[in-house]
């Protein structure tokens, strides 16, 4: 049966498999994987349910899906790479390895700005063409030209899309390489994650469309959304819908390299890419460069794209609880107080967790209301930190 669940399941975390059953049971999911590993050992591996509501096919064990902004915490990383060889320094200016984005008011922006969501760049003021999420040198353009909505280095504001072609053009032009090929090559590939940044025409038969979500009679919106549907002019508005009509079920969506929110994976093929991280066993970066990817390094009351308090690593997310403001429950992620990695639109994400050396992700079809967290994905958080012995996350982070 499509619904039905399978893969491997430790005892210890029953309870885990218990609410990703809940998920399809009661709380509309349609097609999901969940995976963890704790120390090295993968001790959850599960999917189920539906890939493809149009013709039924049942999620399978090498299914993936786009991840959305999960992509941005691969990014990342791959940019931690290179700053750990000493190939790109964060306190360095942009220009020094991008010349042309040095202008309109973008001279003085830092690598780290770039990474903290603190360059300006969250949208885009003049429409995008059509397709032209799909074009990394156009966007590479519309980048270098546009003007900061803000000073940079002033306040951060969540660069929606635009992150994967800021911090993306970085590894590019350190590197030599695409964003998608220096991905494949030293984290994919070394990993084994089946996670990637421009798919190859192989994997096409493996995707699940994703299922847009339609808001509910009693759904309270957030103010990012009430500015997103009612104010043109707007942040919120523009990253979100100034898209040139990208389209993530797209074929050439998926084939392009948009490091912001085009990647595709599922929850095995993001767990295996954090899990060296979760072990610290220096294998991607260096247990000093792992540590400071683990420490915020920029957090405010009022982001100015998501108009709600966040906590952000260099590049990554941090455990964001915003369960007391309205609506807040669709901008909430909880995880442990050091754990580091991002969140997906509708609902997935993925993450290590030094501390007790977890590496957790869930991915599925269906989105949820929101940008970050809803309750199938946090259900299953909760569960694991359960396991491993947490006592609570009313925090704000789950602590033992």
């Amino acid at each position: 049966m499509a619904g039905t669940v399978k893969g491997s399941c430790d005892p210890k975390f029953a309870e885990l498999k218990e609410e990703f059953e809940r998920n399809f049971a009661e709380r509309g999911e349609v097609g999901a994987s969940v995976c963890l590993s704790v120390n090295g050992e993968t001790m959850v591996d599960l999917w189920g349910g539906v890939a493809d509501a149009g013709t039924g096919d049942a999620w399978q064990e090498n299914t993936v899906s786009i991840v959305f902004s999960c992509t941005k915490a691969a990014t990342a990383l791959c940019a931690h790479i290179l700053i750990d060889r000493g190939l790109l320094k964060r306190s360095a200016l942009v220009s020094d390895y991008w010349p042309e984005f040095a202008k309109n008011g973008k001279e003085k922006t830092t690598v780290q700005m770039m990474l903290n969501h603190e360059s300006a760049l969250p949208a885009l003021r003049g429409p995008v063409k059509p397709g032209g999420f799909n074009d990394w040198d156009y966007m590479i353009g519309r980048m270098q030209d546009e003007e900061p909505f803000w000073e940079p280095g002033t306040r951060n504001g969540y660069h929606m899309v635009n992150f994967g072609w800021t911090v993306g053009e970085l590894v590019r032009r350190v590197s030599g390489k695409s964003l998608g090929s220096f991905f494949a090559e030293e984290v994919a590939g070394p990993t084994g994650a089946r996670f990637w940044i421009g798919l190859p025409d192989s994997e096409k038969p493996h995707i699940a469309p994703i299922l847009t979500y339609v808001p509910k009679d009693g759904d309270v919106p957030t103010e990012f959304t009430q500015l997103l549907m009612t104010d043109p002019a707007s942040i919120q508005h523009l990253s979100f819908m100034n898209s040139g009509g990208w389209n993530p079920n797209d074929p050439e969506a998926h084939k392009a390299e948009i490091g912001g929110a085009g990647g595709l994976s599922n929850a095995r093929g993001q767990v295996a890419m954090y899990t060296p991280l979760a072990c610290n066993d220096g294998s991607l970066v260096s247990p000093d460069r792992l540590a400071s990817m683990g420490m915020v390094s920029t957090a405010t009351q009022r982001d100015a794209t998501l108009l709600v308090p966040t906590r952000f690593a260099s590049g990554f997310m941090k455990s964001m609880d915003n369960r007391a403001y309205p609506a807040g429950d669709q901008m909430t992620a909880i995880m442990g107080n050091d754990a580091f990695g991002h969140v997906g639109a509708g609902g997935s994400i993925g993450f290590a967790d030094p501390e007790c050396g977890l590496a957790f992700s869930y991915t599925m079809n269906q989105m949820g209301a929101g940008l970050l967290v809803n309750d199938r994905g946090q259900s299953l958080i909760d569960a694991a930190y359960k396991a491993l012995g947490y006592r609570t996350n009313q925090p704000g982070a789950w602590v033992r």
